[in-house]
């Protein structure tokens, strides 16, 4: 048994369809009933972990890591992850990738033994003697896990290695987790009027694209002890989560988009609360964030970070909420303090009324959404020594469809093969497809965002560019997987960028989400 809610759909299906009956039958004969479609529910669970990392020269560092699993059967779970160096004088060690999992139940007790493989890539060490390689990370883990109803933790032994480079080491490490369920909707249902009685998905409220700058404040500096001056720009994006109308939390990731310390980014988590002036559609409050940055030689020691400040929301009429932020960073075990703000574009993914009634039926229209395993090919990346070399990327993406035609998407990665470990990638943009095509369907998009690290000769950490791709989608319209193959071009915009062509193939997972 992956998790203890397997057989809550067997429950329910029964009596959905008995309801249904009843509805049809009572129904006059000359009204046919509305075709509506109803979200299925999968086990998944939310997880995190702590390992202890030994690096080449006697220096100790740990990883911080996070994976969100969805079960596709009783015993396994597949789903995206992150681990970030969080201890020591080692942030900026990030690496993005995928977890694999499989669990064992002893008897009818409360414990389970967990195998898992993360696979994913990254890099940007500041370890002396410390080799990356080309940024592939592996992370073999057997662990000993205990439930206390949804809540489940455990102690096991971890294996870190990039096996092109020099780190490699084997720990302890200690796990915590909850228990969840996973609602959603089959490909198929794409475009039908859907009804659910939850969030769906990876149940946030909203995303929200944003662009800012900071200040450095007196005593930032560089990794040489050289002084940080000027100003950093960055661009990111970050997902909401409203537990009450005007209270939420999220998740934001970021980086450097523009001065000269490209390849720095952050991940945070965020708390706040506002309040409604001159009526509820303006809002003002405040939020305070906590996470892991570095990377670019800003000096954030271990990469812990801390930020708070005041926040202005607008909830538009058309849909969309415009935000501003004033902010305070700070890092505590660094050298790293500025004072920020920045503007962002959120849109809607949850009916607005789902935080007033986290469990009641709403209705909407259900819209594809696709979670992909990356690999892009960097044909012609120019490094700072002036020569250019191919690099192989490994990243996730994940696409949600606006309507029939159009889509979202957001890509986030870092090198894994070649020489460039520790360049890393974020890019957002919006993409057109056609209608399925004897289970192949053709598409293009337009993608910005930002990128450094690795040595690679970004100019400031803007970047741009295009693919057009062709997908598969299996024999069947309900299959979910999905293979897709691409061929495009990134640019980086600043004075004297250069570009690269990029072809990249990728293996996804789709499902249904209900628009607002």
């Amino acid at each position: 048994m992956y998790f203890p809610c397997r057989f809550l759909p067997q429950v329910l299906m029964p009596s959905l369809l008995c309801l249904a009956a009843c509805a049809a039958s009572a129904a006059p004969a000359d009204l046919a009933p509305e075709r509506r479609a109803y979200p299925e529910r999968r086990e998944a669970a939310l997880e995190f972990n702590w390992t202890p990392l030994g690096m080449p020269a006697g220096e100790r560092t740990a990883l911080l890591g996070g994976t969100y699993m969805v079960a596709v059967n009783p015993d396994w779970g597949f789903g995206p992850s992150v681990y970030a160096g969080a201890q020591g004088d080692h942030g900026g060690l990030f690496t993005v990738g995928v977890t694999a999992q499989r669990r064992w139940r002893l008897s009818s007790s409360p414990w389970f033994v967990a195998a898992g493989l993360y696979a994913g890539a990254g890099g940007a060490t500041h370890a002396k003697d410390a080799d990356a390689g080309g940024g592939l990370m592996l992370r073999p883990e057997l662990s000993l896990r205990r439930a206390f109803g949804p809540v489940y933790a455990g102690l096991g032994v971890a294996h870190v290695t990039f096996p092109s480079g020099n780190i490699r080491d084997t720990q302890w490490t200690v796990v915590i987790g909850r228990s969840d369920n996973f609602l959603s909707f089959l490909p198929t249902h794409a475009g039908m009027p859907g009804r659910a009685d939850g969030r769906l998905g990876l149940k946030f409220d909203e995303i929200s694209l944003s662009a800012g700058t900071e200040t450095f404040r007196e005593g930032s500096r560089r990794r040489n002890g050289a002084p940080l001056t000027g100003r950093l720009d960055k661009a990111g994006a970050d997902l909401r989560r409203y537990v009450a109308p005007g209270r939420w939390w999220g998740i934001e990731a970021s980086g450097a988009a523009g001065g000269d310390v490209n390849g720095y980014m952050e991940l945070l988590a965020n708390a706040g609360a506002d309040w409604g002036i001159f009526g509820e559609q303006l809002r003002v409050g405040a939020q305070l964030s906590a996470g892991l940055g570095g990377g670019g030689v800003i000096d954030t020691g271990s990469g812990w970070l801390l930020r708070a400040g005041p926040t202005l929301r607008w909830i538009t009429p058309w849909g969309p909420t415009l935000r501003a932020d004033a902010s305070y960073l700070t890092a505590p075990g660094g050298h790293y303090r500025s004072e920020q703000l920045r503007l962002s574009l959120s849109l809607p993914l949850e009916s607005a009324a789902r935080a007033r009634a986290p469990h009641s039926f709403l209705d909407g229209t259900v819209r594809e959404m696709a979670w992909y395993v990356t690999t892009p090919h960097f044909l012609k990346l120019r490094f700072e020594d002036g020569s250019e070399d191919g690099v192989t990327g490994l990243g996730l993406t994940f696409n949600r469809d606006l309507d029939r035609t159009w889509y979202g998407t957001a890509q986030a990665g870092s090198a894994a093969w070649g020489r460039a470990g520790g360049f890393s990638y974020g890019l957002v943009g919006l993409g057109a497809k056609t209608s399925r095509m004897n289970g192949v369907r053709f598409g293009i998009e337009g993608l910005a965002g930002a990128a450094g690290g690795g040595g690679v000769d970004v100019r400031g950490g803007a970047i741009a560019g295009g693919e057009a791709w062709a997908q598969w989608e299996g024999i069947v319209r309900k299959d979910r997987l999905r293979l897709k193959a691409g061929i495009g071009h990134l640019q980086a915009l600043g004075n004297g960028g250069r570009g690269t062509p990029v072809a990249s193939l990728s293996v996804g997972w789709a499902f249904g989400t209900l628009a607002p």
